[in-house]
C-alpha cells in the first residue's frame, strides 16, 4: 500500500514540535495528520490550524474528549464544558472526528454499568453540540487493564450499544487493534458498526511482551508483536470502511529516538504491514 491512507498520530512522535512534525511529513510525502489537543493548545488552535492546512495536510481525527463518568454535577458540568471545547478545536482545525476516551470509575465507585450510563447521559448533550459543528464523536475502546482508571468501554460491543442509541453521524467508534485484537467478538462487531455507518476511524498499533512497567506507554511499532495487521484492515474494509489508518503508539523507547527516524521508520512499516 501507498502512504495515501496513511495518518500519523502526532503521539507516535510526541517529541517533534508541530512545526517540525509537519516539516517532516512534507519531506516524507505524509498527507494526514492526527492531532492532540495538549500540544495543539499550546502552540495555538487557530495558528496550528493555518500551520497544518498552509502545509497541505488532512488532520484525521484530534484526540482526545471524553472523562464523562464523574457523579458530581459540577465535575460532569466541568467535563461537558471541556468536550464542548474539544468540539469547537476539532472544528477549528478541520477535522470530522473526535476521538472520545470515556473516562474510568469514579473514585470510590465499583458500578461500571451507572459510569457507562453517564457516558450516555453525556453524549446526549454533546452529540448534537457536535453536529451542528460538523463533528463526529468516536468512541474509542480501550483494552480491559485500563477499565478501572482510564475507560470503561472495554469491547466495541459496548461501544456500539452506547454509540447505537444516536445518529451514526453524531456517535459512531474507533476501531484501534492495540485494544481489540484479542477479543474474538471484535470481527463480527466490526462489520456490525460498518453497517450502520460508525466505523469513524480505524488506527494500528501493535501488541508487544512483556509489557513495560508502565502498560499505558507499551504500543508496540507495527510488526514488532502479536497483531497481524492485514487481517484487521481486511475486517475493516470488509466492513465497509475506506477512510484514512492512523497509527498511533505510545512507546518510550520510540520516544527517546529522533523523531525524524521514527516517522520514516513507521511510514515504512505501514506500507510493509498493510495493503
Amino acid at each position: 500500500m501507498s502512504l495515501s491512507r496513511f495518518s500519523i498520530n502526532q503521539m507516535t512522535v510526541r517529541q517533534l514540535s508541530l512545526p517540525e512534525l509537519v516539516d517532516a511529513c512534507g519531506e516524507l510525502g505524509v498527507s494526514n495528520v492526527a492531532l492532540w489537543r495538549e500540544p495543539v493548545r499550546e502552540y495555538g488552535v487557530e495558528a496550528a490550524a493555518k500551520l497544518v492546512r498552509d502545509a497541505g495536510l488532512g488532520v484525521t481525527t484530534l484526540c482526545r474528549g471524553g472523562f464523562l463518568t464523574a457523579v458530581g454535577p459540577a465535575e460532569r458540568a466541568k467535563a461537558l464544558a471541556d468536550n464542548r471545547a474539544a468540539v469547537d478545536e476539532a472544528a477549528a482545525l478541520g477535522t470530522d472526528t473526535l476521538v472520545l476516551v470515556s473516562g474510568g470509575l469514579p473514585a470510590g465507585s465499583k458500578d461500571l454499568r451507572g459510569a457507562r450510563e453517564r457516558i450516555a447521559d453525556a453524549l446526549a448533550e454533546l452529540g448534537p453540540y457536535a453536529e451542528e459543528h460538523g463533528v463526529r464523536l468516536a468512541i474509542e475502546p480501550l483494552h480491559p487493564m485500563f477499565a478501572s482508571d482510564r475507560c470503561v468501554v472495554s469491547t466495541l460491543t459496548q461501544a456500539l450499544d452506547l454509540a447505537e442509541r444516536f445518529p451514526a453521524h453524531q456517535v459512531g467508534v474507533t476501531v484501534d487493534t492495540y485494544h481489540v485484537w484479542w477479543d474474538d467478538r471484535a470481527p463480527a462487531e466490526i462489520a456490525r458498526a460498518g453497517a450502520g455507518g460508525r466505523i469513524h476511524i480505524f488506527q494500528l498499533a501493535d501488541w508487544v511482551t512483556p509489557l513495560p512497567e508502565g502498560v499505558l506507554n507499551g504500543r508496540g511499532q507495527i510488526g514488532d508483536g502479536a497483531v497481524d495487521m492485514r487481517e484487521w484492515q481486511g475486517y475493516v474494509e470488509a466492513a465497509g470502511y475506506t477512510g484514512p489508518i492512523e497509527v498511533e503508539l505510545f512507546n518510550d523507547g520510540l520516544w527517546a529516538r529522533d523523531g525524524r527516524e521514527v516517522l520514516a521508520e513507521t511510514a515504512r512499516r505501514f506500507v510493509a504491514h498493510t495493503e
